[in-house]
């Protein structure tokens, strides 16, 4: 969840500082992903719209993802504690305010018997550049970890068969335009490319750490466990690629 929150504000919140979209309009598609949001802790939070609002005012002029795992700080560059809390989360945003930088790491907000959001909390970040892959990079490396591990995944589990939800999954990455995409108007064909089937992979990575490791040799198991390990680096890399790559200018 975390993941997909931070992809989602990354993406509508890019196509709105570019004049793609009305504020109005990303804050829905925010929300839409996960519910309401505020933004900050109590007694100073606000809902996302006004945060958002208000950080434009402050000087907002780009977003900037953040997936991270550990010993895998991807898309930080510190200070330690924005980068632990992010680390925990699994995903952050950072904001570019001028010569300075605020953190957003998101968690569930849960009110009552009924009421699921998320709460943005406010860090501190270091304004520097992270050391993330190119689009291109990111998109190269996507491809030779995808064949790798569906290599992986089809001899190893050869004995007992794939299971039908990773067959269809695979399957589905042949068809470049079946099912939705984690951006928003405005980004490169090529960003909507890699995230989408960035997307799609997250999902076989998923599915395959499910899966059951009876009848598999200690060996088998290393592995598919190293080649999801390696697809799960790559499809992080991929979608901050893809979702940073909002102001690349246009070859």
């Amino acid at each position: 969840m975390s993941k997909d929150v931070a992809t989602t504000l990354v993406a509508w919140g890019n196509a709105w500082l570019t004049g793609h979209v009305g504020l109005d309009e990303a804050a829905d598609a925010v929300e839409r992903a996960a519910g309401p949001q505020i933004l900050g802790v109590a007694p100073a939070e606000v809902p996302l719209r006004r945060g958002l609002g208000d950080l434009r005012v402050g000087g907002m002029s780009a977003f900037r993802l953040a997936l991270p795992g550990p010993g895998d700080p991807l898309g930080l560059t510190g200070p330690p504690d924005f980068n632990r809390a992010a680390i925990d989360a699994g995903a952050a945003v950072v904001v570019r305010l001028g010569e300075r930088a605020m953190g957003l790491v998101p968690a569930e907000d849960r009110r009552g018997s009924s009421y699921v959001g998320i709460r943005w909390t406010t860090w501190d970040a270091a304004p520097g550049q992270p050391d993330v892959p190119s689009l291109a990079d990111a998109d190269r490396q996507l491809t030779l970890a995808m064949r790798d591990a569906t290599e992986a995944l089809l001899t190893v589990d050869g004995v007992s068969g794939v299971p039908a939800e990773i067959a269809d999954a695979l399957a589905d990455l042949r068809d470049p335009d079946r099912g939705d995409h984690p951006l928003a108007p405005g980004y490169p064909p090529r960003a909507h490319r890699v995230a989408a089937l960035a997307d799609r992979l997250s999902l076989v990575v998923d599915l395959a750490r499910r899966m059951d490791d009876r009848g598999l040799t200690a060996n088998q198991m290393f592995c598919r466990g190293e080649a999801l390990r390696l697809l799960d680096g790559a499809v992080r890399r991929a979608l901050v690629a893809a979702c940073n790559s909002a102001f690349d200018p246009v070859p």
